[in-house]
């Protein structure tokens, strides 16, 4: 088939390598003049590293380089992916620097797709654009006298170099990693760092007191299972029921941890409530020198406050904080998270797409429900996103090939609607209009392979439930696919691309 990937992220490349290796006829889009996505040269804030250390951060069959640092940086990981697009034929399809304007389902079921440069018909549509595409920055009462002052104001992921705040006066919206992230560079080089936090929230320090690699306790499985699912099984059964006394002592030991590893209550920078509390917002790794740089009067975090307006003060931009506190203010970056948006979709495909709240209507986080032919990827933002994005690829190019026995109709709705209200109770509603699934990033692993009666074997499982889950476990789920199709295809001859090195070792860990 022919088939538009909009995105040339994680997921978009994920998605195109597998449906390549499927035999499909590719064209990935995506405006950005780099692959990477959020690691795009054109999106990388100063101070920004991955959250996940690089063996979790990784794609199965493509490990991390060895020299790269146990969390690499943006320019790092963009350069990762570029080089995964070329070991794997992706940059050949790629069209860079390209915008979708408008994707439209015909009525013979295939995809017109317009772009800066023209339009195109496909038979299928994977929309890849991330759920990290367009950032949210609040609409600032005064703005326009703010910015005739010479003041700035802008997103996160529009601000490139930390030399543009060198002796500015600079406000940071925001108290997610992204902020701590870029407030530390700047705090270097401004003549003042404020960070405007509406609400403190819990960091896990890479090195829990100092010498535990955080992987150890929320990468492996049993850090997942320290959370209730909605469908428990097994040892997270005991964990939230005759253990719960156990559980909850080593999830909110770590927050012991945190305040007396970094001085939060001398600080005054304790988050309320306990660490079980973390998924109830956002779940952030400590950035290295930030709490260094408060208790060194660097950075000054004026906490439960927010901006209400923008300013001019004696023709010098200023703002205004909830407690009336007036700060100058040359440059405000707002890293205040991001909208999930599909503008280029039609009208009537949107309307599909999602409930009555806004959320995505995403069976397994990839399936729309009542749009044939229309495929998501990357809407399950996880711990493990390039994993979670690569099986979510997988599932994808079997139910291209007829290959995922899926439910009636009813069933579908009804599994998707049960897991947006476990998810709003879970994440008291901080889900990312259904898109974000953490801490939950394994159980949608074994769901989406669960459908296809692939997985690893339950030696390999058993061993991620007290160690790191490695995703190159999995490096083996592809090949074993694409055999299987090619097994059954209709047609002798059906061209299948050669499968990726190692693959007769990696066999060996897939079940199914």
């Amino acid at each position: 088939m022919r088939i538009a990937v909009i995105g040339a992220g994680v997921a978009g490349l994920a998605t195109a390598k597998v449906l390549l290796q499927a035999g499909h006829d590719l064209a990935v889009f995506d405006k950005a003049p780099d692959v990477g996505g959020v690691w795009s040269a054109t999106r990388r804030y100063p101070g920004v590293t991955t959250q996940s250390s690089k063996a979790q951060y990784s794609l199965s069959d493509f490990p991390m380089p060895e020299d790269y640092p146990e969390w690499p940086d943006g320019k790092q990981v963009q350069e990762y992916f570029a080089a995964y697009a070329a070991r794997y034929g992706v940059d050949r399809v790629l069209r860079l620097g390209t915008e979708v304007t408008s994707a439209r389902r015909d009525v013979d079921g295939r995809w017109t797709v317009a772009t800066t440069v023209g339009t195109e018909v496909f038979d299928r549509l994977v929309v890849a654009n991330g759920v990290f595409c367009e950032p949210m920055v609040p609409a600032y009462p005064g703005v326009e006298e703010f910015t005739a002052a010479g003041g700035r104001l802008l997103a996160g992921t529009e601000f490139h170099d930390a030399e543009e705040a060198r002796d500015r006066h600079v406000l940071v919206v925001g108290y997610g990693k992204s902020a701590c992230d870029v407030t530390v560079p700047v705090s270097e080089v401004a003549a003042s760092t404020d960070v405007i936090a509406r609400q403190l929230l819990w960091k896990v320090p890479r090195r829990i007191a100092g010498v535990l690699n955080f992987k150890m306790l929320l990468l492996t499985r049993m850090g997942e299972a320290l959370f209730r699912y909605l469908r428990p099984r097994g040892v997270e059964k005991f964990l939230h029921g005759p253990g719960n006394g156990l559980r909850r002592a080593m999830l909110n030991s770590v927050g012991s941890v945190s305040v007396r590893q970094f001085g939060l209550e001398r600080l005054d920078l304790v988050p309320a409530g306990t660490m079980e509390d973390i998924v109830r917002g956002a779940i952030g790794l400590a950035t290295e020198g930030f709490f260094e740089g408060v208790a060194e009067g660097r950075i000054t975090v004026r906490r439960d406050r927010t901006v209400t307006r923008l300013l001019a003060r004696d023709g010098k931009p200023f703002a205004e904080l909830s407690d009336g506190v007036q700060l100058p203010a040359d440059l405000v970056v707002c890293a205040t998270g991001f909208t999930q948006g599909v503008p280029f979709l039609a009208e009537d495909v949107r309307r599909e797409l999602f409930d009555e709240r806004g959320n995505f209507m995403l069976y397994r986080q990839i399936l729309p429900l009542g749009v044939p032919g229309l495929y998501f990827n990357g809407y399950n933002s996880s711990f493990f996103s390039p994993l979670n994005a690569e099986m979510a690829a997988v599932w994808i190019a079997a139910d291209i090939a007829g290959a995922v026995p899926l439910p009636e109709a009813g069933a579908m709705r009804g599994a998707v609607v049960e897991q947006l209200a476990f998810m709003d109770a879970a994440t008291d509603g901080h889900h990312c209009r259904g898109t974000k699934i953490i801490p939950f990033s394994m159980h949608n692993v074994d769901e989406v392979l669960g459908d296809l009666d692939l997985d690893v074997t339950a030696r390999v499982r058993a061993s991620h439930w007290l160690n790191p889950v490695d995703p190159a476990a999995y490096r083996g789920v592809t090949p074993a696919l694409l055999a299987r199709l090619a097994a059954t295809a209709p047609e002798p001859g059906a061209r299948v691309l050669p499968f990726s090195p190692a693959v007769e070792e990696s066999e060996r860990n897939v079940a199914g």
